[in-house]
């Protein structure tokens, strides 16, 4: 769908807002060596089918582990990235890069195997396919970051306080997307680089942890269900009123959201309950 150029130096200016940058989802880097190596997979799917038994299993087998491999790989670059983005941050549960890298070496192994070339080979491909592995997309975060001096429990708690919110985001973004409307994906994107630095805030300084996890709770899942009957409304009748009120809705949560950020820091506990009665009634209004 085409779609009409805007900005701050436009004619016709954005929806999005004036000059407000909106601050893109981390990406992982090297996800294209990771979509290399997928395809890669298909040197060994493709001759198995033209070999006897053994081989078109081994092949199919190889084949096999290499997607495998660049499904964990692609993973952990993922998980990396989000890893980088945090300033406290566990490190990986699993280590996928590395499971990756060692399945990349099983499958050369494999491939050997098929090629008859005795014991000694197949262990060299091995481990050749994992050196070049980790030279190509490195280890997996192998330490926590931040949490030096701070309790696990808590910090604990901050890591599963932001992995609600995410959870929330995600479900915004994917709700915003049923209305095929781009210029509101961009405005959610912004709202949701908003809710980021809020939880980047908590993470550097928690606070009261329990009043600012009640508050993201309200707050996001709020936004989110406001979102889903919105884009479920919008997507059938493009009623331009209903589009007006939910970015007025989207503008009025932002500048909270911004405002939070600073309050948190003061640990303003009265100030809080009130505003989060206060969303509470906006939220029931605009439902």
């Amino acid at each position: 769908m085409a779609e009409r150029f805007g900005g701050k130096y436009s004619p016709q200016p954005s929806r999005t807002g004036p000059g407000r940058p909106v601050v893109a989802e981390p990406r992982p880097k090297g996800g294209w060596r990771a979509t290399v190596l997928f395809l890669s997979a298909f040197l060994f799917l493709f001759p198995a089918f033209g070999d006897g038994p053994r081989d078109m299993l081994l092949g199919l087998a190889a084949g096999g582990t290499v997607v495998l491999s660049a499904w964990l790989t692609r993973e952990g670059l993922r998980a990396e990235a989000a890893f980088d983005a945090r300033k406290l941050a566990r490190r990986p549960a699993v280590p996928r890069k590395l499971a990756g890298a060692v399945l990349t070496g099983a499958a050369l192994a494999v491939g050997g195997v098929i090629a008859d070339q005795g014991p000694i080979y197949p262990a060299l491909f091995a481990l050749v396919g994992a050196g070049l592995h980790l030279g190509a997309f490195g280890l997996d975060p192998m330490a926590d970051k931040g949490v030096a001096g701070i309790d696990a429990f808590q910090s604990g708690r901050v890591a599963q306080a932001v992995a609600e919110g995410e959870a929330y985001l995600a479900g915004m973004k994917d709700a915003i997307q049923r209305a095929g409307d781009r210029a509101l994906e961009r405005r959610v994107d912004r709202f949701i680089a908003a809710a980021r630095d809020l939880f980047r805030t908590i993470e550097a300084d928690p606070g009261d942890l329990t009043a600012a996890r009640k508050y993201l709770s309200v707050f996001l899942l709020g936004a989110r269900d406001a979102t889903v009957k919105f884009a479920d409304h919008y997507g059938r009748s493009r009623d331009a009123a209903a589009r007006a009120d939910y970015e007025a809705l989207l503008t009025d949560l932002e500048t909270t959201f911004a405002e939070k950020t600073k309050a948190f820091l003061t640990n303003s506990r009265s100030d809080l309950d009130v505003e989060i009665s206060v969303l509470r009634d906006r939220l029931k209004l605009d439902h």
